[in-house]
């Protein structure tokens, strides 16, 4: 089977981003299929553009680069420009690829205008991937505000749904949410991976580097940000420092937004408590949630941000290493259900300070949680279980 798969963030683990597509590809590759994905440059991936087109092979998988590059950090409209431009590039591929299959993976939510080229000009096969509600996630936070747009974007977004063979979404709840909408059924839900050959497996003789050594380190991994409620973890690290819990340190591993400012503040408080690192390869960050008492994941209080699929959850359940999340969606359930982590108001730094100690003096308890997180890691949200399943949704709209 020839699959044509369109994201605009692919990344091998070489780069600082999630690994989903290179993963499924791989294994799908294995399986004996013929993958091409066409993508573009992601700031935190591990890709470059050396023309217009360039055309790479990572194990098998066929790819083809678009020079557009996407950052974060780009204002609105400039990133909006770069969804819509990789849109119009990337149809040209829609149209002239070979393609029993041609899966779109959304947000942006313009990714899927590729998808229904194929779909209505080449009667290809049409899988939709919601990675995140788009643009329910983007009006929701405010970025898209004017009601025109707003409803083109619903409306586009119905479209991308009906014309879809199948719908793979990362969650339950994103799957609930599609049928409440629209009544939409014809989905399957695939959640994010459990790297479990990269975070499972810890490498020999690797240690903390020296001001980290004897520390009890609650790790947050990926953007910095008001969308990923970075103000929190700064201000639990101050109620830290006040309590003199100088034995626990806050460490962020990644950039955003919100960098430069969560810096200044943290110099100007004299912080010990607080630290961020720079992006870093996730061979790199695998040693470093290995080593953590927890990884933190404070998403703000928005609610459809409760049907998300972070890569840091799955990173931290295959290094065995407890979560502390604070949305209330299908991942408080999951963490309750399993016994591997705590959920806490998005607004609390308190109630987070408070399960932050509890875990530092007790021991047997992080390593309880951890153990569940890891067979959780094995047993659900494995890789290769996880691409075998999205591969025999795609293989039964055949």
């Amino acid at each position: 089977m020839k699959i044509v798969y369109f994201y605009q963030y692919f990344s091998t683990p070489k780069g600082s981003w999630g690994t989903r597509a290179y993963e499924f590809a791989k294994y799908w590759v294995d399986q004996g299929h013929e993958v091409t994905i066409v993508t573009s440059v992601y700031y935190k991936s591990d890709l470059e553009a050396e023309k217009l087109v360039t055309n790479k092979n990572y194990e098998g998988i066929n790819v083809k680069i678009l020079n557009v590059l996407i950052s974060n950090k780009q204002p609105v409209l400039k990133r909006i420009w770069t969804f819509i431009k990789f849109s119009i590039l990337s149809s040209w591929f829609a149209l002239t690829l070979k393609a029993d299959v041609v899966l779109a993976s959304s947000g942006p939510i313009t990714i899927g205008f590729p998808g229904l080229i194929a779909r209505y000009f080449r009667r290809r096969k049409f899988v939709f991937e919601v990675r995140d509600l788009w643009p329910h996630f983007p009006i929701q936070v405010g970025i898209i505000k004017n009601p025109i747009v707003i409803k083109l974007s619903y409306w586009f977004e119905k479209l991308c749904y009906k014309a879809s063979d199948l719908i793979v979404v990362l969650s339950p709840g994103a799957k609930e949410d599609i049928k409440d909408r629209y009544g939409y059924t014809h989905s399957i839900s695939v959640p994010n991976i459990a790297d479990n050959e990269l975070f499972g497996i810890r490498k020999k003789n690797w240690k903390l580097p020296g001001e980290f050594q004897g520390k009890k380190i609650a790790v947050y991994s990926g953007n910095i940000g008001h969308t990923n409620n970075s103000d929190l973890l700064l201000d639990a690290a101050r109620i830290l420092q006040k309590m003199e819990r100088n034995d626990i340190i806050i460490l962020l591993i990644g950039d955003g937004q919100q960098t430069e400012e969560l810096v200044k503040k943290a110099k100007k408080a004299q912080l010990k408590t607080f630290k961020i690192l720079n992006l870093m390869p996730k061979t790199e960050l695998a040693r470093w949630v290995q080593h953590s008492m927890c990884s933190v994941i404070p998403l703000t209080n928005i609610p459809v941000i409760g049907h998300s699929s972070p890569n840091k959850l799955f990173d931290s359940l295959a290094a065995g290493v407890p979560v502390i999340q604070t949305t209330n969606g299908w991942i408080q359930q999951l963490l309750d259900e399993n016994y591997c982590g705590f959920t806490v108001d998005a607004d609390n730094p308190e109630k987070l300070v408070e399960i932050l100690i509890k875990m530092a003096e007790n021991p047997d308890l992080v390593n309880k949680m951890g153990g569940n997180a890891q067979k959780l890691a094995v047993e659900i949200f494995d890789k290769k279980v996880l691409a075998q399943k999205m591969l025999d949704g795609i293989i039964r709209v055949q």
